[in-house]
């Protein structure tokens, strides 16, 4: 029978950051590896990696968020508490917040990834958060999860005055201003079965572009201008 191939160990002043950024000690320390253990650096096929963990701790932080909202915009409808929600659990915001607390340094990556410094990008950064959370998550349970969500994203929601545009409307709108064409949506790859598609779409504004990946087109799309917007000028 096949086993799980351990996730590289962080060292023991890794550890401590990234605990005392959770304000959490882990019980099972190898959640806490593994969250911090990059695909590059994990065994054959990614087993090992943050990926597992990333899939939960978005699925948790979306609910940490989405009852946040609830509670600090209580007559809002959902269709203004979506935008609100997707901008705040997007990768450019996630990676922010990332970056802030340094969790670059605390990532685990093989020696050439490192030397092209991919613990730096936003798509790294983010899902490193995510896989996090879902380590909190496992490790201590929702409460936990709920307060070092709250601590860590509290400037980011209280910011957030107004609801949010649609990004590709946003986008849209970036362009016009600058007499530029408008926004132009390339499916870079199409796979998976059909129950269960990914996409990845790339926008192009100019010289700029961004990809992103999601289980749908007009999400993969939304992602990528929400991306693209991260890296544009005001």
């Amino acid at each position: 029978m096949s086993r799980k191939a351990p996730a590289p160990v962080a060292s023991a002043e890794v550890q401590a950051q990234a605990q005392a950024l959770l304000g959490h000690e882990f019980a099972q320390a190898e959640l806490l590896n593994e969250a911090l253990t990059h695909r590059s650096a994990a065994g054959a096929k990614g087993v090992g990696s943050n990926e597992r963990l990333e899939f939960i701790g978005d699925r948790v932080l979306g609910l940490i968020i989405a009852e946040w909202l609830i509670e600090r915009f209580p007559n809002e409808q959902e269709g203004k508490l979506g935008p609100r929600l997707a901008a705040l659990v997007s990768k450019p915001a996630l990676a922010a917040v990332a970056e802030a607390h340094g969790l670059a340094e605390m990532i685990s990556v093989a020696p050439g990834e490192a030397r092209r410094g991919v613990s730096g990008q936003a798509n790294v950064l983010a899902d490193a958060l995510e896989a996090l959370i879902g380590a909190l998550y496992l490790d201590a349970g929702l409460p936990a999860a709920r307060d070092f969500v709250r601590r860590m994203m509290e400037s980011v929601v209280g910011a957030q005055a107004a609801p949010p545009k649609d990004p590709k409307t946003a986008l849209q709108e970036w362009a016009l201003k600058r007499a530029l064409a408008l926004p132009a949506y390339t499916v870079v790859e199409q796979s998976g079965p059909s129950h269960a598609p990914s996409f990845v779409i790339r926008v192009a504004v100019g010289k700029n572009t961004a990809e992103a990946r999601a289980g749908a087109k007009r999400a993969a799309e939304q992602e990528a201008a929400r991306m693209l917007l991260g890296m544009l000028p005001p």
